[in-house]
């Protein structure tokens, strides 16, 4: 027994240097004398579930002790039956993937274990990971309940043929938000292609930018609500002039709509986290190969959109391994550089940053060498404090911008009664 716990505690040790663990033997599994193999059950999504498969290789050479089952789900099915397993504690998995949208109520649950404590003890890890993507962690109580996986620096992707055929250049596009859609208008008019998807992703992405010391997208870290700031009345004017324009598709994000649209060159940018490059080269439009290129945001806006983590669920029936495969993933370079070859699943682990594939040309994206304005962009965003209600208050303030869009509310007024109502569901 005793050289069984030596061997997994110099598995551990070797894990947490790549380099060292590509070297090291591992008794077979069922060996005589070797460890029996434990199996590990990881929740995920698409496209974080294929990173983690793609992980498996390497990680069933160096750990043979420990196998991993991935039970993917979409999106949204994800996240509601993790809820679900969290309250009442039965089928919890070992490792369980969250979605920035959802992150700061799981982070609030008190279902996870704080991987700043024994035996997890992860501060002397934290200065590895790009900086703003840690307090998206971190509840109120000062515990951090999961390790970034991947990042989302906000770009805007745009197919310059389109561009091209109606004499709109990129400067066009991003010297200011206005530009932005007086751009769209001659696109519109030129080719009949539509700038946007929907008016909701210009008025995302303005809520993500701009942001003052201690705010989050809808709650100050004080609790205070937000959503009647300057800032949110800029983002609906803004995304209001959008749909006046006639410059919208009216298709929202992940509808089929949304998908042939952008397949088929009717809807010509869309503004999204830097992983939307790997989306659209290898299932919405994979046969745009060359056309598409990304660009800074409009009006020099720095944001983050998006971002994946792994957490372990306070009663998960295998935690040392979890952890393990955690750190495999999330603190392992070659993990993270095979993630973003593969995905553009930016990384969260700065040193790979450093890669020489940030410096690629990207094929897809003409010969772009795209990375290098994602790393610029990832190095400059702010911290940004994350709320358990958030992702509630995505849904009141896209209710209320519908309103304004379709039914022509007041916007001050859209914005005081999506005030009253987060307000009001987050005393419950």
């Amino acid at each position: 027994m005793l050289k069984t716990l030596l061997r997994a505690a110099a598995a551990v040790a070797v894990l947490c240097t790549a380099a060292a663990a590509a070297q090291t033997p591992a008794p077979a599994p069922g060996a005589a004398g070797g460890p029996v193999p434990v199996t590990i059950t990881v929740a995920s999504f698409p496209d974080l579930d294929r990173a983690a498969q793609a992980a498996l290789a390497r990680w069933n050479a160096l750990r043979p002790d420990v196998r991993v089952r991935i039970v993917p789900r979409n999106y949204a099915d994800h996240h509601t039956a993790m809820y679900t397993q969290l309250a009442t504690g039965s089928g919890l998995p070992d490792v369980m993937a969250i979605d920035f949208r959802f992150i700061g109520k799981f982070a609030q649950s008190g279902g996870f274990d704080d991987l700043l404590q024994p035996p997890y003890n992860a501060g002397p890890l934290l200065p590895r990971f790009v900086p703003y993507t840690l307090p998206q962690a971190t509840n109120t109580r000062g515990q951090m309940v999961a390790l970034p996986a991947d990042i989302g620096p906000g770009t805007l992707l745009y197919r310059q043929d389109l561009l091209a055929r109606a004499g709109v250049a990129e400067a066009d596009l991003i010297h200011s938000w206005e530009s932005f859609i007086a751009a769209g208008r001659r696109l519109k008019a030129s080719t009949g292609a539509y700038l946007l998807a929907d008016a909701g992703d210009l008025r995302d992405i303005l809520l993500r930018s701009s942001l003052q010391a201690g705010e989050g997208l809808y709650f100050h870290q004080d609790g205070r609500v937000l959503v009647d700031s300057p800032r949110f009345v800029r983002a609906f004017e803004l995304g209001l002039a959008v749909r006046r324009a006639g410059i919208d598709a009216r298709a929202s994000a992940w509808s089929n709509e949304w998908a042939a649209g952008l397949r088929q060159g009717r809807i010509a940018a869309q503004i999204m986290g830097s992983w939307l490059a790997g989306h659209l080269r290898n299932w919405i439009a994979p046969d745009s190969s060359g056309l598409w290129r990304a660009a800074p945001l409009p009006g020099g806006t720095l944001a983050s959109y998006g971002g994946s983590f792994y957490a372990i669920p306070r009663l998960a029936p295998h935690k040392a391994q979890a952890w393990d495969f955690i750190r495999f993933l999330a603190l392992d370079r070659a993990q993270q550089v095979q993630a973003l070859r593969m995905l553009d699943s930016f990384p969260a682990l700065a040193e790979a940053h450093d890669d020489p594939l940030l410096d690629e040309p990207i094929p897809y994206l003409g010969g772009q060498r795209a990375r290098q304005l994602w790393r610029s962009t990832a190095a400059q965003v702010p911290p940004v404090p994350v709320n358990r209600n958030d992702a509630m208050a995505t849904d009141v303030i896209r209710d209320e911008f519908e309103n304004v869009v379709a039914q022509g509310k007041d916007v001050r007024q859209a914005l005081a009664d999506a005030r009253w109502l987060i307000e009001r569901r987050a005393r419950r």
